[in-house]
């Protein structure tokens, strides 16, 4: 291996990122904390654009181009990085993990980039989020020793519907996972970032059919963190948005578990949006309440008290009872020409109004958001939308 790792005082130091692509943009995002002074050219690249660098970057997506901007610099003696070849860098980018004045570089001397990415997704979930090495960092490294002896769960919310919709920090701790818990409302696509080799437990709770009890779920996450495995606890939604989030993390702490909770993007928010209905919008709609329709036992008073609020109602897993919830809102004054949506997972939406919305959505199958308030009557979707 010919790269020497080392660290270099760059703030204020001229860098020309060459590109203005996706990769590009992350080696300018990778500097940006180091005060390095920034210089991309997003136009046709010329010579004399080296001018006074102190180190280049060459990310067009022209691989000549790259080799010929490394050429220059080699004969100008300008520390160089490509993006197309590692033949032609003079020094390599490592992957990043932070922690205020902390910082560790992973770097397999450009051989293996998976690998670099998977050590800072499982040094990111066990390094705790703050190290001050003007401190005594032994407690911290006491921890993380303990933590590797026990292992670690991350619930992670998958949001819903597609899986890009997975946060970035959900999906380095998913890549990192040596196990995966997951749901049945997952896009399984996500499936395909979880490493080979790791161990997978579909454990679903769905209405209706054979599922484990939510203990069976906690005592697995509870087994297999100790054993020593980093376990990717996969939920739709967000974790703690009616997803028993909550109730695992309780087991979790009980049993002495290290755990992380790794926000999603929630249903009630991201699938009426799909169907173009913001669950506020000003001057309309200046709150949004969530309730589960799961269950009708104890909705009767709740929903007395939502009936008289302005603001729009959003009420997940509550298709099969929506005939009496409907009939509980107009009983308790909700008006009955109060517009109102089911919206599925794929942001197919069955409009109407509080009088008329159950037998509307007759046909319609869950999983669905039900949407009752002034803003389901929007559908604020571009022309070219792809739907």
């Amino acid at each position: 291996m010919g790269y020497f790792p080392f660290f270099a005082e760059i703030s204020n130091k001229r860098v020309v990122i060459v590109g203005n692509g996706a990769v590009a943009n992350r080696k300018k995002r990778a500097l940006l904390p180091f005060g390095a002074e920034l210089a991309v050219i997003d136009r046709p690249y010329v010579p004399g654009d080296l001018e006074g660098a102190d180190f280049v970057i060459a990310a067009t997506d022209d691989r000549a181009l790259n080799r010929e901007i490394c050429r220059q610099c080699r004969e100008r003696e300008i520390p160089v990085n490509s993006a197309t070849s590692r033949e032609d860098s003079t020094f390599l980018f490592p992957a990043l993990v932070r922690r205020g004045r902390v910082c560790v570089g992973i770097s397999t001397a450009g051989t293996n980039p998976a690998a670099a990415a998977y050590l800072r997704g499982f040094l990111e979930g066990c390094l705790p989020q703050s190290l001050d090495p003007a401190q005594d960092v032994r407690p911290s490294t006491e921890r993380l020793a303990q933590d590797l002896h026990t292992g670690r769960v991350f619930l992670i919310g998958a949001g819903c519907g597609e899986a890009d919709l997975l946060t970035l920090r959900g999906l380095s701790r998913l890549q990192s996972c040596q196990a995966v818990v997951y749901d049945d409302l997952i896009d399984p696509a996500l499936l395909d970032f979880v490493p080979e080799g790791a161990q997978r437990f579909p454990m679903g709770k769905r209405a209706g059919r054979p599922s484990p009890s939510q203990e069976e779920i906690c005592q697995a996450l509870i087994g297999l963190a100790r054993r020593g495995l980093r376990v990717a606890r996969l939920k739709g939604g967000d974790p703690f948005v009616f997803g028993r989030g909550g109730e695992e993390a309780l087991a979790l702490q009980r049993a002495g578990i290290p755990f992380e909770v790794v926000p999603g993007v929630s249903s009630a928010i991201a699938v009426p949006a799909a169907a173009g209905i913001p669950v506020t919008h000003r001057e309309i709609s200046r709150s949004f309440h969530v309730l589960t329709g799961h269950t009708v036992q104890g909705l009767p008073e709740q929903l007395d008290r939502l009936a008289g609020l302005e603001g729009t109602l959003v009420i997940l897993m509550g298709l099969k009872h929506l005939p009496q919830i409907a009939r509980r809102l107009l009983e308790a004054g909700k008006a009955k020409d109060t517009p109102a949506a089911v919206v599925s997972g794929d942001g197919t939406a069955v409009r109407g109004c509080l009088e008329n919305i159950s037998d509307l959505a007759r046909d319609t199958k869950p999983p669905a958001v039900i949407v009752i308030g002034e803003t389901a009557a929007f559908s604020l979707r571009s022309n070219t939308a792809s739907r």
